[in-house]
């Protein structure tokens, strides 16, 4: 299926359930016969032991009713209160048994004067009655009615609202996404309570069947762009949607480039500043973690802190971001190219420093940094999927023991263990996870081409590179714009971040329907 938009308790009928799993029924539509639409509802899930079916009579009449929820994902306390107990006692003290018997008018009443759940929606279609069962609701059917009435219930048990731990912050909320797609929704309307803030609703997978949400500004964002997202996601036609990662995988523009192409973030205040400044954000149910699209590289290496502070330690920081990006991947191919090829540009004293530090080490400084570089890649994923506080300890001592040990066997030079150490904390500076992966990947590439060609295989891999990111694109906005094409407005936000009195327009690369930021003529 693909995405499609969208604007106690009484077990004993479950001893009919067979152990095996019945052959999945073809659909058809709600009937008016309650025994026909429980027998459809059994054929589906009724193998299922935690899908309760629960029979009843409406008051005192000979009228049939029945729901239908699973065990576990409900309000059994709000289905007692609201459903059973006014479709069982209060109905028949409001209506006679001759009110009951009419049939036609019996839907109307029952969905304006008897259901007390706020969220009550009428469906004649089986798939999307089992679907809305799994997911929380509970089904209420009643005889001579062709109508399956599906009331929201939805309880399970999630994650508050905590500080984000992959996007940290000195300053600013504190405040980060969780698992429940209501609870980030409301999340972002706190954050911007504007009409303007629109919310799309699609159903992704054909069998996970998540909710996802495509948010943007009415007014703001381009709708050349908006098409373009609504026709990839419209699009996705995978079995499961677990995480926003599936998602992001389907709809990116390069599926070779190491790059990310799309922007996840578990901090609402990044998702609203992007939405203000018309990029489009991507909320999925059962995941924290919200995309933002379109994204630039300049992006990556932004925090939401570079806006909270001062311009001028804001500025800085940034500056200081892109220096260590350059650090991550040039560095250690600079130092193989010198160490390789040429000698001759090294001073002299730092030269015979360098090999008095070398000698005895029996490889060449290629395999040596290839060594190193791989041993503190092992030892970063080894910290991350340890518990967190075994995972530092790991990181720390195992690096400082394997880096100790690997010197005083002559196996590396100490200035090769200063190399990577620079490079591995370097790489800690990039806020972006998967941004920081990219780097740490094109690392790797840049050593090779500097062991083969020296310094000119560096400039050959940056040429390269810049080549790669020139073409690549996301949803149509150049990956390293505003530094090409070059947008002298956009600017105010690249490098370094001018005051917010000066960045008084959204950025030119957006193309956004309003572009004025600062409506006042401060």
């Amino acid at each position: 299926m693909k995405g499609s938009q969208k604007n106690s308790t009484n077990k004993g009928e479950n001893t009919n359930k067979t152990e095996e799993k019945p052959q999945q029924a073809k659909s058809q539509h709600v009937t008016d016969d309650i025994h026909t639409n429980i027998e459809q509802i059994k054929q589906n899930i009724g193998h299922n032991t935690d899908v309760i079916f629960r029979s009843f009579q409406l008051g005192t009449t000979k009228l049939k009713a029945a729901i239908v929820y699973v065990d576990g994902l409900v309000d059994k306390d709000l289905i007692q209160d609201q459903i059973l107990k006014s479709m069982i006692y209060d109905l028949s003290s409001i209506y006679s048994e001759e009110q009951l018997s009419d049939h036609d008018h019996l839907k109307d009443w029952v969905n304006n004067n008897v259901i007390s759940v706020s969220d009550v929606k009428e469906e004649k279609s089986f798939d999307n009655v089992i679907t809305s069962i799994l997911t929380g609701s509970t089904a209420l059917l009643i005889d001579n009615i062709n109508t399956i009435f599906i009331l929201g219930t939805t309880s399970y048990k999630t994650r508050s609202i905590e500080e984000p731990i992959t996007e940290s912050l000195v300053r600013g909320p504190r405040e980060g996404f969780n698992e429940s797609l209501a609870d980030n929704r409301a999340l972002l309307r706190r954050g911007l309570p504007d009409p303007a803030l629109t919310m799309l609703e699609y159903e992704m997978g054909v069998r996970s069947k998540k909710k996802l949400l495509l948010v943007y500004m009415e007014g703001i964002t381009n709708p050349d762009l908006l098409m373009i997202v609504k026709k990839r996601l419209e699009k996705f036609d995978l079995d499961l949607a677990l995480e926003s990662g599936y998602i992001e995988q389907f709809i990116q523009d390069d599926h070779f480039s190491l790059f990310p192409q799309v922007q996840s973030t578990e901090r609402p205040d990044r998702v609203i500043a992007a939405l203000t400044e018309g990029r489009v954000a991507i909320l999925l149910d059962g995941t924290p973690f919200a995309l933002i699209a379109p994204v630039t590289f300049s992006m990556m290496l932004q925090s939401p802190e570079d806006y909270y502070e001062r311009w001028i330690p804001g500025s800085l920081i940034r500056l200081l971001r892109y220096f260590a990006a350059f650090i991550t991947v040039f560095v250690p191919s600079i130092y193989v190219s010198f160490i390789s090829f040429h000698q001759g540009l090294i001073p002299t004293k730092l030269a015979i420093s360098i090999a008095a530090t070398r000698e005895g080490v029996p490889f060449p400084s290629l395999i040596e940094a290839l060594l190193m570089e791989t041993a503190i890649e092992v030892l970063r994923e080894a910290g991350l999927r340890l518990p967190r506080p075994v995972g530092q300890t790991v990181g720390l001592v195992g690096g400082l023991v394997v880096g100790e040990a690997a010197v005083k066997a002559g196996i590396v030079s100490p200035i090769m263990v200063i190399i990577v150490a620079i490079t591995a904390i370097s790489s800690f500076a990039i806020p972006q996870y998967s941004a920081g992966i990219a780097l740490r990947m094109l690392r790797f590439g840049a050593m090779i081409c500097a062991g083969i060609w020296g310094l000119y295989g560096v400039i050959l891999f940056f040429l390269l590179l810049a080549i790669h990111m020139c073409k690549l694109k996301s949803f149509g906005v150049p990956y390293i714009s505003p530094a090409a094409p070059y947008r002298l407005r956009d600017w105010k936000d690249f490098i370094f971040r001018f005051p917010l009195l000066i960045m008084k327009k959204r950025p030119q690369m957006m193309r956004t329907l309003d572009d004025k930021r600062q409506k006042g003529n401060s």
